[in-house]
């Protein structure tokens, strides 16, 4: 297998060689970084196009897209231009009129202090710390968060880029919420530790990438994400931790885009069929493997009109060994999957389709979306209450900027998750890595709504208050998923609610050096018995640097 996937990359990596470079490196950005709100208002504004469905991007798209809005100034007000004018200091390793320089502790050729800096025939290199200190205080909880690491990323020539970024995490005190499960928080590997109030974990990331002109091929461990939302989001989310992967994006015309991803998730589960005994009595003796699991995923974008976009998808869970069907990039997964299993349903793989529309200054400064995640559904008998089997996620929302004021957002959402959404006979096969949903954190038998608000009051100042109504139901049995006629429906036999209130602000007060605070409340309490540390009420004051 080794060999056949060694085989595939280098195919990629010829058919990049054939085409014509155009300073085509790719160095994916944080996607909670400032730059991709302001990118994503400026498309809402009609100001760009924004090619921001699956994230990260990178950074050299970004910088494209800042120097897109620095020909339409006169349509900035100042609070933007200022803004503008600083992401294009970070973003300026692109900006060929700069001379090469290099050093350590000082300023880079656009005046950005940096630990490293090195720029020289094509060759670039930065390297920053990573630092992070916070905390939270509320009923019975005060929590002190302590994290340092290192962050770097280059480029080699034209073609060839590289990053890599480690956070070594500790939290201590009461009240400590380590389990991540019904939260938005992304979940956690956490170090095993019998102390109940400290818990460690670490954040890893990095990829090597070839780019060129119209597409790259990069291979990589990091969160991907699919689809928009503001709550959450349906397809792919940033709540289960980084997986590693290997991700192609093509785009042959300029009114279509491709995407392929092939992931190796994290089962959680013991191969008994593979664990042994290492002959001591150390640790228990015994050698634990886990059983592979794996996620395969492709979709096409259109492009028909300026500001819209329809992309179609198909994604596959397998597990057991990695299997050559799946490295195809335009095999289709669930056809390949009757194959390979000879149409039974025990042999076979947990397959999903999903569609997502975005619109975009199609009404004025308006950005309205929508998303559906199919995970099962039986179309001859969609509206048959008796034999349907909807098992189907959507989400629809919107949001309008400059409402009264320049900067000001105002967007509501809402998400429906039908029961057995993510869920499958083999429990291997769910749609999970390290037992966290890849889709929507509210998970099966649940729907919310959000409403939010956003606005910069002076340049790099952002806050957000957002309004959260959950309910969700009880989970579904596996026996209930395939055998019960009618199949239970959405909210049966009760549920319960979660309100949420949150006000956040953040500003950026030097590059990558960021001060945030937080406030949250929260009425209701959903899967009290896998979540007990939450507060009612909940402040957060924090410092970052590095990311």
């Amino acid at each position: 297998m080794t060999r056949t996937l060694t085989k595939f990359l280098l195919i990629l990596l010829i058919t990049g060689l054939n085409l014509q470079p155009a300073n085509s490196q790719v160095v994916w950005e944080n996607p909670n970084t400032p730059v991709y709100p302001f990118l994503q208002r400026q498309a809402q504004k009609g100001l760009i196009e924004l090619d921001d469905l699956i994230q990260p991007f990178s950074r050299k798209h970004i910088y494209v897209k800042l120097s897109e809005i620095r020909d339409s100034t006169t349509y900035l007000s100042s609070t933007e231009k200022k803004e503008l004018n600083f992401f294009l200091q970070e973003y300026a390793e692109f900006d060929n009129s700069l001379p090469d320089s290099s050093g350590f502790f000082k300023k880079d050729e656009a005046g950005r202090w940096r630990l490293l800096s090195v720029k020289k025939d094509g060759f670039i290199l930065r390297g920053d710390p990573v630092l992070q200190s916070s905390f939270a205080a509320g009923q019975g909880k005060n929590v002190f968060t302590w994290a340092n690491g290192l962050n770097f990323w280059g480029h080699a020539g034209t073609h060839f880029s590289f990053q890599a970024t480690f956070r070594d995490i500790t939290e201590s005190g009461d009240g400590i919420d380590s389990t991540r499960q019904f939260t938005a928080n992304p979940g956690i590997v956490k170090t095993i530790s019998q102390k109940s109030n400290s818990l460690n974990y670490t954040d890893l990331r990095g990829s090597i990438a070839y780019g060129w002109n119209n597409g790259s091929v990069s291979l990589g461990k990091d969160q991907q994400i699919w689809g928009y939302g503001e709550g959450g989001r349906i397809i792919l989310s940033e709540k289960a931790p980084a997986y590693p992967y290997i991700r192609l994006d093509y785009q042959p015309l300029k009114w279509l885009k491709f995407h392929y991803s092939h992931a190796w998730l994290h089962s959680n589960m013991i191969d008994s069929a593979h664990t042994y005994s290492t002959g001591n009595d150390v640790y228990g003796g015994i050698r634990e493997t886990y059983i592979p699991k794996f996620l395969a995923s492709h979709s096409f974008t259109f492009l028909p009109v300026r500001g819209l976009s329809l992309s179609i998808g198909e994604s596959i869970v397998y597990s057991d060994r990695a299997d050559i069907g799946y490295f195809i990039p335009v095999m289709f997964f669930k056809a390949y999957d009757h194959y390979s299993s000879r149409y039974k349903i025990n042999t076979g793989a947990n397959g999903q389709f999903f569609f997502q529309a975005s619109s975009r200054d199609h009404i004025r400064n308006t950005h309205l979306y929508a998303s559906l995640f199919i995970d099962e559904i039986r179309t001859s008998s969609i509206f048959d209450n008796e034999e349907s089997r909807n098992q189907v996620g959507f989400q629809i929302g919107g949001s309008i900027t400059d409402l009264f004021m320049p900067y000001l957002t105002a967007g509501i959402e809402y998400s429906r998750i039908n029961p057995f959404v993510y869920q499958n006979l083999a429990p291997i096969q769910n749609y999970t890595s390290h037992d966290y949903l890849l889709g929507d954190w509210i998970g099966q038998n649940a729907d919310r709504t959000t409403a939010f608000l956003k606005y910069n009051p002076v340049a790099r100042l952002t806050t957000r208050l957002q309004l959260d109504y959950i309910r969700k139901g009880q989970d579904g049995t596996v026996h209930d998923q395939y055998f019960a006629q009618p199949q239970p429906k959405f909210l049966e036999g009760g549920f319960d609610y979660q309100k949420m209130l949150s006000l956040e602000v953040n500003y950026e007060l030097k590059h990558k050096l960021y001060l945030q605070a937080a406030y949250f409340k929260q009425a209701g309490v959903i899967r009290p018995d896998i979540q007990t540390n939450v507060a009612p009420q909940e402040f957060r004051f924090g410092v970052s640097y590095g990311l």
